[in-house]
């Protein structure tokens, strides 16, 4: 089988689009969900401190936002590994001898010699034919599959636990240190996030912990222009 039948082949697979279709799912899922959600619970909120009603109502929407989110969107991914699983099995029933050759290809490519990766594609295929190709043509591992419910409850979690460090800024006492107080809090929280991710990766405590804080900081930057744009304009 010649290296452009092999990328024909392969183009019928689904697994190229999960690089961008779950991010893409979950963003619009969470515009939609936490925008929505946002408006209702301050619109509902009856509380005299505006602030701790849009934090508390930020947090419920955010939460709900992202958990029914991350469960959407790696559900997408679930249906592209399924997806990709059944039109291999289609394959190793239709053309046995196709997919072999397409399995010695990608060990050749791999760096061994022909006979080698014929020997091995061989070895594998009697092992479990499925298995290799999923694992080395499609990179699909049990251990790495997607898990919705588990990716669902991660997200809500995690994001009501960020959630609350700002919230905790906003019950500062005086209406002058609030603002000052939020962002002091999130600093610390972003600082704390940067060095449970470089520990958790293995990475350079410094280098990830500054990329957090930059990020945070840009993003609040914007936001907070934003805001006061909206309430120039008299919105």
């Amino acid at each position: 089988m010649a290296l452009e039948d092999v990328y024909q082949r392969n183009l019928h697979h689904k697994t190229h689009k999960a690089g961008w279709l779950r991010a893409a799912v979950l963003g619009a899922n969470d515009g939609l969900v936490a925008t929505a959600s946002l408006m209702i619970g301050v619109s509902a909120a009856k509380a005299g401190d505006v602030l701790v009603a849009v934090g508390v109502a930020g947090i419920a929407a955010g939460a709900l936002s992202m958990a029914v989110g991350e469960y959407i969107s790696v559900r997408s991914q679930n249906d592209i590994e399924e997806s990709d699983r059944q039109m291999e099995i289609e394959h190793l029933a239709t053309d046995p001898e196709g997919e072999l050759e397409e399995l010695t290809q990608i060990y050749v490519e791999r760096g061994l010699t022909r006979e080698l990766a014929s020997q091995v594609a061989k070895v594998m295929t009697e092992k479990d034919a499925l298995g290799a190709h999923l694992r080395d043509e499609l990179g699909q591992f049990e251990h790495t599959k997607a898990r919705p419910v588990q990716a669902a409850i991660a997200s809500a979690i995690s994001y009501t636990t960020g959630g609350i460090v700002p919230l905790l800024g906003a019950l500062a006492p005086t209406a002058g240190t609030k603002n000052l107080s939020i962002v002091l809090f999130t600093l610390i929280g972003l600082a704390g996030t940067g060095v449970i991710s470089a520990r958790l990766a293995g990475a350079t405590y410094w280098k990830t912990t500054l990329r957090v804080l930059i990020g945070g900081s840009i993003g609040m930057a914007i936001t907070a222009g934003i805001g006061s744009l909206v309430h120039l304009s008299g919105i």
